[in-house]
């Protein structure tokens, strides 16, 4: 079994290189995740991990995103970085009611970028393996109609889908309000079927509990059943990024 993964990898190594692109700073878990996300395809995983090469050139650059360029959704202070859960996954929350659709698009990808970037690199011991996860809670607790934003919420999950390959372990949508699962069944169909498979919508007081099991009282905040405090993205320093 292990051997056959080599040699997958080489292929896909081999075939990304005739497009010109260097592999070899990334390891295997990297190129298993494109991989994973394409059946074990060697072509199509080829094809995904170029197209998201070009992405990075263009809109990270410089490596990150700097925060001046995201001043406008800085400020809403919706997503919050609470450290790492059992299994070692980075625990993100997103608060629904803080947000708002976006004026600028670009943005807004480049805050989704900027977000996602940030919380994965939390999870890295020291430097990166290539296959830390996320776990995602969208709380959606007093939810109005301003804060419905189909569009962002597609280019939120199409990013990780695209980009961010078999980045996301679990998410959870909390406190969905009647009048959102209209919004949810038109959204989820621009979704893949493994990533609708790691979505969790919590409806009974059990599955909030598997929450807690799964991701420790020490890290999530105290309104989620936790014993911690909710921490801004944004005020969350990791050495390795922001030295």
């Amino acid at each position: 079994m292990e051997n056959t993964q080599q040699i997958v990898v080489a292929q896909m190594r081999r075939l990304v290189e005739e497009h010109g692109v260097p592999t070899e700073k990334y390891g295997e878990p990297t190129m298993m995740r494109f991989l994973i996300a394409r059946s074990m395809d060697p072509e199509k995983a080829a094809k995904m991990f170029v197209q998201w090469q070009k992405w990075r050139d263009t809109t990270v650059p410089n490596g990150r995103i700097d925060e001046s360029e995201i001043k406008d959704e800085l400020e809403a202070r919706k997503i919050y970085l609470q450290g790492l859960s059992k299994n070692g996954h980075s625990v993100m929350i997103v608060k629904g009611n803080k947000h708002y659709p976006a004026k600028d698009q670009v943005q807004f990808k480049k805050y989704v970028a900027y977000s996602l970037d940030k919380i994965i690199a939390s999870a890295f011991q020291g430097r990166e393996i290539g296959n830390e996860k996320l776990i995602a809670i969208l709380d959606l607790q007093q939810l109005s109609y301003k804060n419905i934003d189909p569009r962002g919420l597609i280019t939120g999950f199409q990013s990780l889908q695209a980009y961010y390959p078999e980045r996301l372990a679990k998410c959870y949508f909390l406190h969905m309000p009647r009048f959102f699962v209209s919004v949810w069944r038109m959204v989820s169909r621009f979704l893949e079927k493994a990533t609708l498979e790691k979505i969790v919508i919590v409806s009974c007081e059990e599955e909030r509990r598997s929450i807690i099991e799964e991701i420790g009282e020490e890290v999530l905040p105290v309104e989620y059943g936790g014993r911690a405090k909710l921490i801004a993205l944004q005020d969350v320093v990791l050495p390795h990024l922001d030295a």
